[in-house]
């Protein structure tokens, strides 16, 4: 590598450091995935705003000296149903389902989900094995910086719930990729949290890549509070006829912080299903965005897509950015989109000052209410119940300007 690329780009150094040190290092499969991964992100460079997906989070400005420190990681759950694996002890002894799939999943295989592949040091992989009903979700909590990896495969006729919790600190950023695959007939609830440290100095990026074979299922249920840079970007095949997927989420900011959502489902095959359902606040100097985009291949006619993006402002100063999408190469489908920024129902908020309600507590009401069809989408309702928490959280600080 010159040394121009690799002042250039932080990432590019992390790995002509790194690389000989890596787990793993050395194994042939792995050293080509790597290779292959660290290619692709010396060509295209730390995302800016000239890039037209991340036209509105301009991370090489966020991390300039790219992602750094030690990722830890807290499993609880039905452990004892499932098949883990360390992904810091990846080598001779890797289990043939993690080679098979670690790696592969690219239906986000952006730049940042690249440099984990390639500068991973931790991660974690999980293996739901065929006809396992996980009766309790699986909690997966991590915290810390720097890069990191995570795989979850759920085999044939498998279901599971799978909860992801990143821990906010103030003083690291980290970049996470997920690869989800959901075999023939199996169903993923994916829930992700985007905690935030107080300070909102920390820069967080997730890239979520899903594979849904033949009649499977994954529901995706994203939530964040915001920091100086959030983004989870979440690409989803629909490889299989039959598959299914379904997206919801919200994100409730306040002060200066910033969360972006960015989405691509691509229908690959015919009869195919997805919904997508974003409800977000945004408050103070905040900014919450939305980038949805789906596709329909040539030939997956019966295909069936949905989006809605909407966002409330409170306050002058707040921005939302809906950006839904569609790119249909076939006939007979049903597709629709739509999008939505504004403020409260003012005949709603009237209706409630009138019967005694104070502007505060009456907006914080109607709040409430824009939001539950989003979190309502969550099936099991401990999650549910523990979603309805964290986005309470959010309010709390979001409804302050109001009495």
């Amino acid at each position: 590598m010159s040394e121009r690329a690799l002042a250039d780009n932080p990432l590019l150094q992390q790995f002509a450091t790194n690389a000989a040190t890596l787990p793993g290092a050395g194994t042939p499969w792995l050293d080509t995935r790597r290779a292959d991964a660290i290619r692709l992100v010396r060509k295209n460079g730390i995302p800016n705003r000239r890039v037209e997906t991340w036209k509105y989070s301009d991370l090489r400005n966020a991390v300039p000296d790219g992602f750094v420190g030690t990722i830890c990681w807290k499993l609880d759950g039905p452990t004892d149903a499932v098949e883990l694996f360390d992904l810091g002890m990846l080598g001779s002894e890797t289990p043939d389902w993690v080679m098979q799939h670690l790696g592969t999943v690219v239906a986000s295989r952006g730049t940042l989900d690249a440099a984990s592949l390639a500068l991973a040091r931790t991660g974690l992989a999980i293996r739901i094995p065929s006809g396992t009903a996980l009766q309790a979700p699986l909690k997966i909590a991590y915290s810390g910086g720097g890069h990191a990896r995570m795989l979850f495969v759920v085999e044939a006729g498998a279901s599971a719930t799978i909860m992801e919790i990143n821990r906010g600190e103030a003083s690291n950023s980290c970049n996470i990729g997920v690869e989800i695959v959901v075999n023939r007939g199996a169903q993923c609830t994916h829930v992700n949290f985007e905690e935030a440290a107080d300070s909102a100095t920390r820069v967080t990026v997730e890239e979520i890549s899903v594979e849904v074979m033949e009649g499977g299922q994954y529901r995706g249920h994203y939530f964040g509070l915001g920091s100086k840079l959030a983004r989870v970007e979440v690409g989803i095949v629909l490889s299989g006829a039959g598959a299914q997927a379904h997206l919801s989420g919200t994100g409730v900011l306040h002060g200066e912080r910033h969360y972006d959502v960015s989405t691509h489902v691509n229908h690959a095959v015919r009869d195919t299903r997805s919904t997508q359902l974003f409800k977000n606040i945004a408050a103070g100097h905040s900014r919450v965005i939305y980038q949805g985009k789906v596709t329909v291949r040539e030939g997956a006619i019966g295909s069936d897509s949905s989006q809605t993006a909407k966002a409330l402002l409170i306050g002058d100063r707040a921005e939302a950015d809906l950006k839904p999408e569609l790119e249909i190469l076939t006939d007979d489908v049903k597709c629709s989109h739509g999008a939505a920024v504004g403020d409260l129902d003012a005949d709603s908020l009237f209706y409630l000052r009138s019967r005694g309600i104070p502007e505060g507590h009456a907006r914080t009401m109607l709040v409430r209410a824009f939001l539950e069809e989003a979190v309502e989408k969550i099936e099991n309702e401990d999650v549910r119940t523990a979603a309805w928490q964290f986005v309470e959280r959010g309010l709390a600080e979001a409804m302050k300007i109001y009495p």
